[in-house]
Order: C-alpha cells, then sequence, then structure tokens
C-alpha cells in the first residue's frame, strides 16, 4: 500500500489538489494499492475557490515508497509565500532524506523551496511565478515553459492542471506506462507534453489525438510492450487493415506501432538503468532479446 499524503495550505487551489487526487483514487479503484491522506496546519482550510476544507492536523506515519504532495494556492502580486511552520517543512525535507519522493504543484515549489528541496536542484512553477523563484531561491535552477521536472524524487509541477500530468507520470514509473494510459483514459483526459524534457512519458505524449482506433491499438501496445506484436494482431484488434492501422497510426502520432513501441521499451529502459539495472538486464526486462537494439536506440536517441 502507498500513502498519498498532501499537504493543505490556505487558499490552495482545488484542481491542484483535485487532479492528482483523483489519478491516484482512480488507480485504487483499479486495484493498486494507494491511499490518500490530507494534513494540514489546521483542521479547517479555506480554500482560494470558496470551499473549505477539512484535514487532520497529525501526521501519518510515512515511508519511504510513499509521496507526499504540496498542491499550490492563490499567490499574492508582492509573492508566493504559505506561512508555513518550520516543523511542517522539516517534515517536508526528512521524508525525502529518508528515501520518498516531494511533489508540488504550481506555488507549492515554494514549501520546496522553503524547506531546502530546491537548493542546487531543477525545479518549475507557473509560468507566472517563474522569475519570482529564481529570484527568491538562487540556489534553485527554475526551467521555464515544461509541464513538470524530476530531480532526485524531488518532482516539481506548471500550474493548476499539470498536477494530474506530475501525477499520472508517478503511476508510469511506478508501475509502468500501461496503468497510467488506464487511469488517464478513465479520467478522459488526454494529456499534451513538451517533448523536449526526458522525463515526458511517450505513453501520453502521443495521445492527444481523437482517432479510437488508434487508441485501442496503443492501449495493446502499452498493455504488452514488452512482447512481440504483429501488425496483423493489432489490426484485428482495432478492426481496421493493417494499411488502414499504419496510415492512421502514423498521421495521429507520427509514428509507426513498432516505433511507438520501441519508444516505450527505451522509456522503461532508461527508468530501470537509472535505478542501477545493468543496460542488459534492461533490455531483457522490456523484451529485447539482448542488449545490442536498446544500446542502438539510445545512441539515436
Amino acid at each position: 500500500m502507498t500513502r498519498v499524503v498532501f499537504l493543505l495550505t490556505p487558499q490552495l487551489h482545488l484542481l491542484d489538489l483535485g487532479g492528482p487526487a483523483q489519478v491516484f483514487s482512480t488507480a485504487a479503484d483499479f486495484g493498486y494499492g494507494y491511499e490518500i491522506a490530507y494534513v494540514a496546519e489546521q483542521e479547517d482550510v479555506p480554500t482560494a475557490q470558496g470551499v473549505t476544507l477539512r484535514a487532520a492536523t497529525e501526521w501519518p506515519s510515512l515511508a519511504p515508497a510513499d509521496w507526499l504532495l504540496v498542491p499550490g494556492w492563490r499567490s499574492p502580486p508582492t509573492g508566493a509565500h504559505a506561512a508555513l511552520r518550520p516543523e511542517t517543512l522539516r517534515r517536508l525535507a526528512a521524508h525525502h532524506a529518508a528515501g520518498g519522493a516531494v511533489a508540488s504543484v504550481c506555488s507549492g515549489a515554494y514549501a520546496l523551496a522553503r524547506a531546502g528541496l530546491l537548493d542546487g536542484r531543477r525545479c518549475t512553477t507557473h509560468h507566472d511565478l517563474q522569475d519570482d523563484l529564481a529570484r527568491r531561491y538562487p540556489r534553485a535552477t527554475v526551467v521555464p515553459d515544461v509541464l513538470y521536472v524530476v530531480d532526485d524524487r524531488v518532482v516539481t509541477s506548471a500550474g493548476i492542471a499539470s498536477g494530474i500530468d506530475l501525477a499520472l507520470h508517478l503511476l508510469a514509473t511506478r508501475h509502468g506506462p500501461a496503468v497510467a494510459a488506464k487511469v488517464a483514459r478513465q479520467m478522459v483526459v488526454h494529456t499534451r507534453r513538451n517533448g523536449d524534457e526526458q522525463q515526458d512519458s511517450a505513453m501520453l505524449r502521443h495521445r492527444g489525438h481523437l482517432s479510437d482506433a488508434v487508441h485501442r491499438a496503443q492501449d495493446l501496445i502499452d498493455a504488452r510492450f514488452t512482447d512481440r506484436l504483429a501488425l496483423s494482431d493489432l489490426a484485428a484488434a482495432t478492426g481496421v487493415s493493417e494499411r488502414t492501422l499504419t496510415r492512421r497510426f502514423a498521421q495521429t502520432t507520427g509514428l509507426t506501432p513498432l516505433r511507438y513501441q520501441q519508444e516505450l521499451r527505451l522509456e522503461r529502459a532508461e527508468h530501470l538503468i537509472s535505478h542501477g539495472s545493468t543496460i542488459e538486464a534492461a533490455a531483457r526486462a522490456v523484451g529485447f532479446q539482448d542488449a545490442r537494439m536498446l544500446r542502438r536506440l539510445r545512441a539515436r536517441g
């Protein structure tokens, strides 16, 4: 069971909270072990949209596999600061020091910065706040115009709806792209990606289209990207001819079905390698017979 704890601050934005919470709640509905908790420095938390939320004031125990997320809040013109107590900031830093992941949406990055978690790390926030965050915290490297940035278990995302992108990314890294795709489809979101950041999910980046046949093919590839998949089987599963599927796939994604599968394999292999796997072991884990193709794809990318 993975516990996802949201730290609520006064004047938080509902979508900053509701988007990621829906992602993990939907994953739990599908049988993945997620338990959501909400903590705050006060029981009643007013939101920027006028609804008051109720949260616990006592923190649950956290394991390294748990995630701690800070939604953003309405920022005054003079700066994006929430008056968090030193003990709260220490809890953020301590969870990361113990091996856990800490994430923020929008102005929630300021809480991570005040906790010292952005020092020497790449990060991002809402486009209206990027310059201010960089000025106030010069030890952080603020990356403009991206949806989210991952740096050593510190994940920061841009404004409002990008919290959904962040949460889907966390699902994809924990369970693989098929699970994130399943949750995204259930939530009726076709998540976009900037395409110039390595942490972007290929599974999500190529989902911003309206072709049902291609979505069905992608669903099958997402679920079985480590297997050998014949084009004839994909076409049969989607109810179109091989030629039609190939043409529509190229029109909507810019890729062939095989190239799409290779991107998923490469992305998963890179994740395994970054967590200590050898190239040979990663290649076998994602469905390659040996590491030669994986090396070629890494060199090409």
